[in-house]
């Protein structure tokens, strides 16, 4: 999986590459250090990771403001923040 990130905002999606019948766990407490992706950071907290999986091998943006309306797939809310 590679990963890159624009980093003109403090909020911009984060470019991955998913692969098909694979689990993915996405971060929804935004502690992660693993962006977008769980890392476990969420522990003793309210917050639970958003699994997920791809139908095909695609590339995607994900959103790491956590305020998308398409959790995980960024929908650009991060521009309004």
């Amino acid at each position: 999986m590679n990963t890159t990130s624009n980093t003109n905002q403090p909020f911009s999606p984060i470019e991955v590459k998913l692969e098909s019948g694979r689990d993915y766990y996405w971060c929804t407490c935004g502690r992660s250090k693993s962006q977008p992706f769980c890392d476990g950071s969420h522990k003793n907290t309210e917050f639970t990771p958003r699994k997920f999986s791809v139908s095909e091998d695609k590339t995607a943006w994900l959103c790491t403001c956590k305020k998308t309306g398409n959790a995980p797939f960024c929908d650009g809310t991060h521009r309004k923040l």
